[in-house]
């Protein structure tokens, strides 16, 4: 999806786009498809996707679960948010290795059971984990809820971390990070990252680095596990074939004796706009083009003007005919793609161009890709351009949300940072009520255009020049543990 407010999207940032039961209170059931309703306004009829009814609902333990009835397709789809991301990592690295450690084996069976089992039904288990949160996703057939939510339990509340599994897993994630690097377009976004958030725990990069993931045993995996895997730092969100009385019993049953409570969590401060224009130039010396990403701070997750501002984003580089593309790709041949984006979170998050080209076109590049940037400001949005960009975003919005698993992200991401079903429900309208006038003042407000970050993967050798022309220059070598400039 574009950026709407999803647990992919948190994870690239990119990003994690989106209760009471025993003696909760809660709205009669309904069962409402996600749809197109019309209403007249003012003598014109607006139509405007609509988000389907759901129930929060929250344990007398904290757990908090939103359900999500879909009866078109007898399956179901499970997203389980844990507040356990990457932010909370002391050494590096304990988010990420603890979520991949959950399935190894759980409730007494061991990994090849619980892979046989999920298997032979045909269903999906996976976990995952980005700044803010870790995810187990599930999703499976409406006749096999019984058993997936056993293994479910089995995998929350007693995961086995075996010793033996633990050790080969552990080798398999660190020879990953070690060879992650021989691809630039993969790792920039976290040089990026750590240029652009400095001290702040956006920085660390959601699987730690080399080194720091390396030295992670089984002890700091149980002991983040224990601290954080906690019902009242969890929420489960489920979209599918199911009636609400029936799906909370059965998650009641399993879910509320249990017991424990989170550690508590440090309050994430609001990113801070740099104080100067900063390169960091990633020195690969084999390199025969050059990787490049530039931006600054951008906006969180839940800013009211989100919606404005990806529809200007879709124009500038958020499609395939968007100015970036155009300048670059089409026009000048200088690259196979450019596109900008807004990885938001919950107390701030960055706005990034990005970009690749061969090693002799790199000033060229950088100068139209700026040049292309600044159009923003010395020229502006005209209406044709804005009406296109409007029924674009309005076209991409309803598919995000169709299938069961993107309803339950969404349910996920909607918990994770704390915005309502009026991002939904009011989004067509927040789109076809941008003017022109509210473009330039989003423009001017939001897209960073003064101290500008940049990271530069490639050989450091013909790029030290254009690099100090364009900030501070700090320069690291690629091989270098981790991300940061420091």
């Amino acid at each position: 999806m574009s950026h709407f407010f999803s647990k992919r999207a948190a994870l690239t940032a990119l990003t994690a786009c989106c209760i009471t039961l025993a003696g909760c209170s809660s709205a009669p059931e309904q069962t409402t498809r996600a749809a197109t309703v019309s209403s007249a306004t003012a003598g014109t009829t607006v139509k405007g996707f609509q988000l389907p009814t759901y129930q929060t609902l929250v344990l007398d333990n904290g757990l908090t679960l939103y359900l999500m009835p879909q009866h078109e397709v007898p399956l179901l789809s499970i997203e389980v948010v844990i507040g356990a991301g990457a932010v909370l990592d002391q050494q590096g690295g304990e988010a990420f290795l603890t979520s991949q450690s959950l399935l190894l084996g759980a409730g007494g069976k061991s990994k090849q059971q619980l892979e046989q089992e999920t298997d032979f039904i045909g269903a999906s288990l996976s976990t995952s984990n980005g700044k803010e949160a870790s995810y187990l996703s599930m999703s499976f057939m409406q006749k096999d809820t019984t058993a997936m939510l056993d293994i479910l339990a089995a995998v929350l509340m007693q995961p086995a971390f075996n010793p033996e599994e633990f050790s080969k897993l552990h080798a398999r994630l660190v020879a990953q990070q070690q060879q992650v690097k021989e691809s630039p377009r993969n790792v920039i976004s976290r040089y990026f990252d750590s240029l652009l958030y400095g001290n702040h725990p956006y920085a660390k990069p959601n699987t730690g680095s080399e080194q720091s993931l390396a030295a992670l045993d089984l002890a700091g995996v149980t002991g983040f596990y224990q601290r954080y895997y906690q019902p009242d730092n969890i929420a489960i969100a489920v979209a599918g074939d199911f009636t609400i009385a029936e799906l909370r019993q059965q998650l009641s049953k399993r879910f509320a004796n249990w017991q424990g409570k989170s550690a508590a969590k440090p309050a994430l401060p609001a990113v801070a706009k740099p104080a100067a224009a900063r390169v960091l130039l990633v020195d690969k010396a084999d390199a025969t083009e050059t990787t490049l990403m530039f931006g600054g701070v951008g906006v969180s997750q839940n800013n009211p003007d989100y919606v404005g501002l990806e529809v200007i984003n879709t124009i500038l580089g958020g499609r395939f005919t968007s100015w970036l593309n155009d300048e670059l790709r089409v026009n000048s041949g200088l690259t196979y793609g450019a596109r900008s984006g807004f990885s938001s979170l919950s107390a701030g998050g960055g706005f990034q161009i990005s970009t690749f080209t061969k090693t002799e076109t790199t000033q060229q590049t950088l100068d139209l890709a700026l040049a292309t940037y600044n159009r923003l400001w010395q020229q502006g949005i005209d209406q044709a351009t804005l009406d296109s960009a409007k029924a674009y975003v309005k076209g991409q919005f309803p598919p995000n949300y169709e299938t069961n698993s993107q309803l339950a992200d969404l349910l996920g991401s909607m918990h994770l940072y704390q915005f309502n079903k009026g991002y939904i429900n009011d989004f067509e309208q927040k789109v076809d009520s941008l003017t022109l006038a509210d473009t330039e003042r989003l423009i001017k407000q939001y897209f960073p255009q003064q101290q500008l970050q940049f990271v530069l993967v490639g050989k450091a050798s013909e790029l030290t020049d254009l690099a100090q022309r364009l900030g501070e220059v700090t320069t690291v070598a690629i091989k270098d543990n981790g991300f940061s400039p420091q």
